[in-house]
């Protein structure tokens, strides 16, 4: 109601009753205003770091500070004998020599023979030693025509008679996809510069009319499609070894397929073991796999439990995963990702700007204290399996109850709806997983590992930004799957796929022998 000098009560009481009242009203209004200012500014903040900002998420970890002095006294100080020795400049960085087994072409560079007299004394000049400096030649990918000549034998005698003709001929050579061009290092090039370093097909296509092939990317798509079907038996069987694991790791991202009604589909991907060949004990005992899985581009739960569960064999160890809702459907031991628990927090900061000089935030002791449970597992990791759970069980229990209780004191001070109150939701709802590390040893403190192994999908997405329908998008992912398993397992893909497409062609193949961690390969 709007006020006027009409209106207004004549009784005092009465006017500063309604003169409180209208105050509140407005100090409710300006701080809701207030409220919406700030939250349209850290929606700002993270859209502009988003766009603009650095992807890495490092952090300087100002939050130590609040308490410096407990770091200072925990940390043991190592005294050495030259302790007080001045350091010496950083050294100048060296080049490292090229590999000895590549092909060498030795150049002598000499000075003429009148160069060689002595100009003193005219005597010859006595060879006292050399020079040598390396350079590195590109010779571009030879390209060769393999053409097979099969011989027909008859029986003139036969013909000669008027009997049946006897014409015998030696066997079509096994071809990966018979009556095609394609062989299998042919095929290897096309796969390896797609998925594994993110070529698109038609810019493959103009690098072979450099050399004068005709060579289209419908053609090249139907290879593509044909190879991930000779792959398809291989890509089941490490299926079947991955769900014998102890420990698999699983995360998603989108895709887009032009064929699908949705606007967003999604690929899967699923992985044990280490990135790389390792000797930590952790990792013993454990295959490197990295797997793949398109669903008819489906996000739903029902994607993981089909997956993790099949005729053959049904998956009962730890998934390692994040806090998307989906992975509640798998009956299995669900541990959480620190890494997006701190990502969060890490966001937070960011919507917070700039602090005051001399104060800490509430998000700077949340990445203080996770990177004190980060610190613990650095420690800890070529210890063995047993003392890594006492080093865990000592240690990081310690750090989880100190987190615990900041989390329960701060939700009770920070809005739900901020940044930092959906940081802090998220590690509270999600605490029975992101403190189920500490139970087994084998298992890692975040989910980078599925992060990692989905990384070179997300970047040849960028290059090829779609498939165009589901059969395309399942044979990518059969693909990837094996390039990536390949590299995990410490083969180069190109080699790995040349070989496997050998002997793949051949309708006896055993499988079992193509595995990347039994696989023999003839090339070094």
């Amino acid at each position: 109601m709007k006020l006027s000098p009409d209106n207004l009560p004549n009784d005092v009481d009465l006017l500063k009753q309604l003169l409180l009242e209208t105050l509140a009203a407005k100090d409710a209004e300006i701080a809701e205003l207030k409220h919406s200012v700030q939250r349209l500014l850290e929606q700002f903040r993270l859209a502009q770091q988003q766009r603009f900002g650095a992807s890495s998420e490092s952090h300087d970890y100002q939050g130590e500070l609040f308490n410096e002095a407990e770091v200072t006294v925990d940390e043991p100080v190592e005294l050495t004998a030259d302790a007080d020795a001045p350091v010496s400049p950083k050294q100048r960085a060296k080049r490292k020599l090229l590999p000895k087994d590549l092909p060498r072409e030795v150049i002598i560079h000499d000075i003429s023979d009148e160069d060689k007299q002595c100009e003193c004394c005219g005597h010859e000049l006595a060879l006292m030693g050399q020079d040598s400096s390396e350079k590195l030649k590109f010779i571009p990918a030879q390209i060769s025509v393999i053409e097979h000549v099969r011989l027909k034998y008859s029986c003139k005698h036969c013909e000669t008679k008027g009997t049946q003709a006897n014409i015998k001929q030696a066997p079509v050579p096994v071809s990966p996809i018979p009556k095609s061009v394609a062989t299998p290092s042919l095929l290897s090039q096309l796969i390896t510069s797609k998925y594994q370093y993110a070529l698109p097909l038609y810019r493959q296509e103009t690098l072979f009319k450099q050399h004068g092939i005709a060579l289209s990317r419908q053609t090249m798509a139907d290879w593509m499609m044909k190879s991930a079907a000779l792959f398809k038996p291989l890509h089941d069987l490490l299926h079947q070894h991955l769900l014998t694991q102890d420990v698999i790791h699983a995360d998603e991202t989108t895709l887009k397929v032009i064929n699908d009604e949705r606007v967003k589909s999604y690929m899967w991907v699923y992985c044990a073991g280490a990135d790389k060949p390792s000797t930590e004990p952790r990792y013993q005992g454990l295959r490197n796999i990295v797997l793949y899985d398109y669903q008819d581009g489906s996000r739903a739960g029902t994607c993981v439990s089909r997956f993790l569960a099949t005729e053959q064999t049904v998956f009962n160890g730890y998934l390692q995963v994040d806090g998307y809702a989906a992975y509640q459907q798998a009956n299995n031991k669900l541990v959480g990702c620190w890494a997006h628990a701190r990502r969060k927090f890490k966001e937070a900061l960011i919507a917070q700007g700039k602090p005051k000089v001399g104060k800490i935030s509430k998000a700077d002791m949340a990445l203080s204290m996770i990177a004190k449970l980060y610190r613990i597992e650095t420690q800890i990791q070529a210890l063995s399996l047993e003392e890594r759970l006492y080093f865990r069980r000592t240690h990081s229990c310690a750090q989880l109850a100190l987190f615990k209780q900041w989390l329960d004191k701060s939700v009770q001070q920070v809005s739900k709806e901020s940044p930092l109150g959906k940081a802090i939701h998220y590690s509270l709802n999600q605490w029975s997983k992101l403190s189920c590390y500490i139970e087994d040893s084998r298992l890692n403190i975040d989910n980078n590992r599925a992060e990692r192994a989905v990384k070179p999908f997300v970047i040849g997405r960028k290059n090829w930004l779609f498939n165009h329908n589901h059969r395309g998008a399942e044979a990518s992912a059969i693909l990837y799957s094996i390039i990536e398993t390949a590299k995990a397992n410490g083969l180069i893909p190109f080699d790995y796929i040349e070989h496997c497409l050998e002997q793949l062609s051949y309708p006896d193949c055993d499988i079992n022998s193509l595995l990347p961690w039994q696989v023999k390969l003839d090339k070094a």
